[in-house]
């Protein structure tokens, strides 16, 4: 959050998948992009991400995750990712 606040994007920091669903939806500037923490609570980026493409979002979303096998990348693009770091 400071590194891109300091370059000067607003950030909005949830803490898991339900929050990060409620504050697309509630967002009354609609987000650039989304960077996903793919372990969270509640629910995970793995299923917020469906969920996001489940209700027509097109938005960027680009998984985080320290998990870097191939398997794992295809994972986050087959739920719905565009990107993968």
């Amino acid at each position: 959050q400071w590194i891109l606040g300091r370059e000067g994007a607003d950030v909005v920091v949830v803490g898991d998948g339900r929050e990060a669903l409620e504050a697309v939806a509630a967002a009354a500037n609609p987000f650039d992009l989304v960077l996903m923490d793919m372990q969270m609570p509640e629910i995970d980026g793995y299923r917020a991400t469906e969920l996001l493409r489940e209700r027509g979002s097109a938005l960027p979303v680009v998984a985080l995750t320290a998990n870097a096998m191939t398997d794992d990348r295809e994972r986050c693009l087959r739920v719905g990712c565009s990107d993968y770091l």
